[in-house]
């Protein structure tokens, strides 16, 4: 029996479960079309949690004359936020001024381009501190005089991405994370696309393939799909430090560098400060893991000792996290100047099926970059000439006001008085109104079961192994949170062990496996 009649066709598979992978899949799915979602580890589990976690324009882009991509970035913040109010909220950034650098003037003119070019509504204009009397200028080295202070939005990134897959999945799409595609070969009309899944190989076959892997696209092409490709990707590596909280107003900082970087620092996780972040070009193979090196470390807490009284020390340092960004290569000289815009490949010569390949890219245009992926494959996917539709569908949790959030805690709280007042708020930042469906059914705090470090809940760890394909107590500490933050190594542990247990036990069950595809919108499976 041939693979033609045990494997149904899907429309659509995508190789990637970054943010780029996700937001394909959602967006193809909500407009029809059968999508397979292949992911080797686990959702965000490389890049897409690995980023500064802001919703911005890129304010310093426009040095670079990237005026296309900082308006859709500008013009996606307040998108975004709309539709992930849980999980996006504009941030206030300050830009204390100095001679010697970017002069005033410049500053004022980028400032007022950032305001205007991107059809600001919701989020505050900028405006000049004071920085001898605002607040924002008490943890500062004397002589920083005067200021600009301007909008931008934080995210949670790889809950932005895991967001996006299970809507994807709620529309129908079929999302395997921890299942790697082995190799893709064209066959008459389809794609044959093998696969490995803790340890079982599988099939499948999917009309289009979309090539949405990050940093190893070009290993995709090359060992995957054994494809050549034209364009090229830039492997440029950014690492962060997290110190713990170096000043007590809400406010984040843009710092200018005097090699003409920029760092930022942000106030993360209520008792922390982020630091970030570094641009170099990546050093390691592609199935490495990247890690902040003694140099980068060294070189972040000398950027912020410039401009903070207190100095920033290596041994301040309680966490770092690296990411390789994968640039579209455009010959720039150095790793900072390399466009962070996106570039979509398709590759469908001859009548073959289509393979479209993702170079580049940046968290704030993920939705963008999707919507322009579907439009681009248009000919070959059902519903793909639909209207767009996910900026203005929330994400799962997301279906409140941008101002509504005290009214979701509120709301938590009365359907359920025993709450504690952090853990409510700590709950709708993370899962909006679908805080409501995790604590369904628990009449007080002892229904919750056992306490595992922190607020973490035996109810909340069973809830993200169900409805979030959360395996490993990393997927639930660095990725569906950031409460590793605030475990010990034997909390760590302790919490695998329950994981693997429940797991074993089929006291929840996890998503992820595969199921049949919905029907093609001809009718054709």
């Amino acid at each position: 029996m041939t693979d033609r009649l045990l494997d149904p066709i899907y429309d659509v598979a995508i190789i990637g479960g970054g943010v780029n992978g996700c937001g394909i899949a959602r967006d193809a799915a909500g407009r029809g079309a059968s999508v397979v979602l292949f992911e080797q580890g686990d959702f965000a589990g490389a890049t897409s949690s690995a980023s500064t976690k802001l919703i911005h324009g890129g304010l310093r882009y426009l040095e670079y004359y990237e005026f296309r991509l900082v308006r859709e970035a500008l013009m996606e913040r307040e998108v975004l936020w709309a539709i992930a109010p849980h999980i996006i909220r504009p941030l206030r950034f300050v830009l204390p001024h100095h001679d010697g650098l970017r002069p005033a003037w410049l500053l004022r003119l980028g400032l007022f381009l950032y305001d205007h070019l991107g059809g600001r509504k919701l989020l505050p204009a900028t405006r000049t501190l004071d920085l001898t009397t605002d607040p924002a200028g008490a943890p500062l080295r004397e002589g920083f005089a005067r200021g600009f202070e301007y909008s931008d939005c934080w995210v949670e990134d790889s809950r932005l991405v895991v967001l996006n897959a299970l809507d994807a999945a709620e529309r129908g799409a079929d999302i395997r994370p921890r299942c790697r595609v082995v190799s893709a070969e064209r066959a008459a009309d389809h794609w044959r696309i093998e696969t490995e899944q803790d340890g079982v190989r599988g099939t499948a076959r999917a009309r289009v393939l979309v090539n949405a892997a990050g940093p190893w696209v070009h290993e995709v092409l090359a060992k995957v799909v054994r494809a050549n490709s034209p364009a090229n990707v830039r492997l440029v590596q950014g690492s962060h430090i997290v110190v713990r909280k170096l000043y007590d107003h809400d406010r984040a900082y843009i710092f200018q560098n005097a090699d003409g970087r920029i760092i930022f620092a942000i106030p993360y996780e209520r008792d922390f400060t982020l630091i970030g972040t570094t641009d170099r070009d990546y050093q390691g193979g592609p199935g490495s893991k990247p890690s902040a090196s003694p140099e980068e470390i060294a070189y972040l807490c000398a950027a912020a000792s410039e401009y903070f009284k207190a100095p920033v020390t290596p041994d301040q340092v309680v966490w770092t996290y690296s990411g390789v960004r994968p640039l579209y290569d455009d010959g720039a000289s150095r790793a900072q100047e390399a466009t962070r815009d996106y570039v979509l490949e398709l590759d469908d010569g001859e009548g073959r099926p289509p393979l479209l390949s993702v170079f580049g890219g940046k968290i704030t245009t993920y939705r963008r970059l999707a919507e322009h992926a579907v439009e681009k494959l248009k000919a070959y996917l059902p519903g793909a000439d639909k209207p767009s539709w996910t900026g203005r569908a929330p994400l799962p949790g997301g279906d409140f006001g941008v101002a509504d959030q005290p009214r979701v805690v509120a709301q938590l709280k009365r359907a359920h008085p025993w709450l504690d007042e952090a853990l409510a708020r700590r709950l709708v930042v993370a899962y909006g109104t679908r805080a409501l469906r995790l604590l369904d059914g628990a009449r007080s705090a002892g229904d919750l079961g056992r306490v595992f470090g922190a607020d973490l809940t035996e109810a909340e760890v069973l809830y993200l192994m169900r409805e979030e394909w959360a395996r490993s107590a990393e997927d639930v500490l660095w990725r569906r949170s950031k409460l590793g933050l605030r475990f010990t190594p034997d909390e760590v542990a302790a919490l695998d062990a329950f994981m693997r247990e429940a797991a074993q036990n089929g006291r929840t069950q996890l998503m992820g496996a595969p199921a049949a595809p919905r029907m093609a919108a001809g009718g054709h499976a």
